[in-house]
C-alpha cells in the first residue's frame, strides 16, 4: 500500500525528533504521480515512491524504478530478491529508500546473484540518487544516554535513535548500490548506504557502494557489525562514523582511483560535532582486516578527530599522501586521550613505500608518539583478502 503525497510528507513531520540542527529544510518531490508509468527509459516498471505501510515484495517477474522517496514504515518489510536489478530516476537525492524505526528490508543476493541498486540514466554518474538510508532505535550519543530520545535525518527529517543495542532492521547481503549519494548543502546530505541508529541483530554483510558523490558508508551511532564491505569511488569519505558508533567493521577494502576526487579513506568523529557529546561516550568500533588504495594525492587513509576511539587490526595502507591522522580538534574530547587509555590503537599496520607520511598527530593534548598509536608487526599485516570474497558480484570497472 502507498500513500501520497499529503501522507509522505505528514509521516516525515510525525517523526521529527527532539534534536534539531542548522540543516536547510528538505523539500521532497513525490515523482510518482508523473511517472505512473515508469519512466520514459523503462516504460514499464513500476514506480516506488511515497509511504508504505504494509510489506513490500517485489517480484522477480516485475521491473522497477524509484520515482522518489520509497519509506517503509514501523512494521513493515522490504523483500527483495536475489539477481534483482532496481533503478531510480535520476533526481538526486528527491529518490532514496528508507527503512524507518521498526521496518525492516531484505535484501538477500548470492554472490552469483547480487541484488543491485543502481541509476535510470543512460549515462549514470554518482550522485544520480541517494542511496539506502536505514533508521532504528540503537543508541546514539547526540542523545542522553539510555534514553529513547530521538534525532533526525539530514535528509528527510526521520527520526532515528533510542537504547535498543540489539535492534534489527533486517539484512543487506550480496547487495551493491551505485551512482548514490549527494548533497543538498554541506549539512544535509545523503550516503550510498546510510546507517542511523542500526542495531546489532541487523545483517550488512557483502555490501558495495560504487562510486558515490558523497561517502560510501556513515554510521551515525549504533552498534551494526558489518563485514566485507566495498567502497569504489567514493567522492567524500569512504567509510564514516559519528554519534558514537561502537559496532565491527570486518573486512573492508577501500579503493580510491584517480581521475575522481575524494576525501578520507575513514573519517572516524567520537560524536556530531554539530550538536554535542549528550551520552557522554564516544565512537569506539572494533575494525579487523583492512586495505586502504589511495590514488596518490594527499589525502588521508585514516582521519581519527572529534575524541573517536577504536581498536584496528591488520591494515594495509596504499598510495596515500597521509596514512593515519590524529587530531585533537575538540577542547575536552581529545582524541589522543584514548591512545593514553588503551581505547584506541592500531595494531599490525602496514604502510607502502608511496605513503607520504605514515602518521601525523595534530595540535595534540597528549604527548603521544607514533609508537605509542601504531603496534605490532608491520609484517603480519595482510588486509583483506578481497580478490577471493569479492569475486563475482562486485564492480570493479
Amino acid at each position: 500500500m502507498k500513500t501520497n503525497l499529503f501522507y509522505l510528507l505528514a509521516f516525515a513531520f510525525i517523526f521529527m525528533g527532539c534534536e534539531s540542527d542548522d540543516t536547510s529544510d528538505i523539500i521532497i518531490n513525490d515523482n510518482s504521480v508523473t511517472n505512473n508509468g515508469g519512466s520514459t527509459t523503462n516504460p514499464g516498471a513500476i514506480p516506488l515512491a511515497g509511504v508504505y505501510t504494509a510489506d513490500l515484495n517485489l517480484l522477480s517477474s516485475e521491473e522497477y524504478v524509484i520515482t522518489g522517496p520509497v519509506l517503509m514504515a514501523a512494521g513493515t518489510s522490504l523483500n527483495v530478491p536475489a539477481g534483482m536489478i532496481i533503478k531510480a530516476e535520476p533526481v538526486g537525492v528527491n529518490a532514496y529508500i528508507a527503512i524507518l524505526p521498526g521496518a525492516k528490508i531484505q535484501a538477500i543476493g548470492t554472490s552469483s546473484n547480487p541484488i543491485v541498486f543502481t541509476s535510470n540514466a543512460n549515462n549514470p554518474s554518482s550522485g544520480d540518487w541517494g542511496g539506502i538510508v536505514m533508521c532504528g532505535y540503537a543508541p546514539i550519543n547526540s542523545t542522553a544516554n539510555g534514553s529513547n530520545d530521538t534525532a533526525t535525518t539530514e535528509v528527510g527529517g526521520l527520526s532515528y535513535g533510542g537504547n535498543v543495542a540489539d535492534d534489527d532492521s533486517g539484512t543487506l547481503r550480496y547487495v551493491r548500490v551505485e551512482y548514490a549519494g549527494g548533497a543538498i548543502d554541506g549539512n544535509a546530505e545523503l550516503n550510498g548506504v546510510s546507517l542511523y541508529a542500526i542495531g546489532s541483530q541487523t545483517e550488512i554483510d557483502f555490501v558495495q557502494v560504487y562510486k558515490g558523490s558523497d561517502d560510501g558508508f556513515e554510521f551515525f551511532g549504533g552498534t551494526v557489525n558489518a563485514s566485507h564491505i566495498v567502497v569504489t569511488d567514493a567522492e567524500d569519505d569512504s567509510i564514516d562514523w559519528t554519534e558514537g558508533y561502537t559496532g565491527s567493521l570486518t573486512d573492508v577494502y577501500v579503493v580510491q582511483n584517480s581521475g575522481t576526487d575524494h576525501d578520507s579513506g575513514f573519517e572516524c568523529d567520537g560524536f556530531n560535532t554539530d550538536f554535542s557529546n549528550e551520552g557522554g561516550y564516544f565512537s569506539m568500533p572494533t575494525v579487523t582486516n583492512v586495505t586502504v588504495i589511495g590514488d596518490g594525492d594527499s589525502g588521508r587513509a585514516l582521519r581519527l578527530r572529534a575524541g573517536t576511539r577504536g581498536i584496528f587490526s591488520n591494515v594495509v595502507i596504499d598510495n596515500f599522501g597521509r596514512g593515519v591522522v590524529i587530531e585533537d580538534d575538540e577542547p575536552g574530547s581529545a582524541t589522543s586521550q584514548g591512545v593514553v587509555d588503551g581505547n584506541l590503537s592500531l595494531t599490525d599496520v602496514s604502510f607502502s613505500a608511496s605513503v607520504g607520511t605514515p602518521y601525523t598527530g595534530n595540535g595534540l593534548e597528549n604527548a603521544i608518539t607514533e609508537g605509542d598509536v601504531i603496534l605490532g608487526d608491520a609484517a603480519n599485516a595482510t588486509g583483506t583478502d578481497f580478490a577471493t570474497w569479492g569475486a563475482g558480484w562486485t564492480n570493479n570497472q
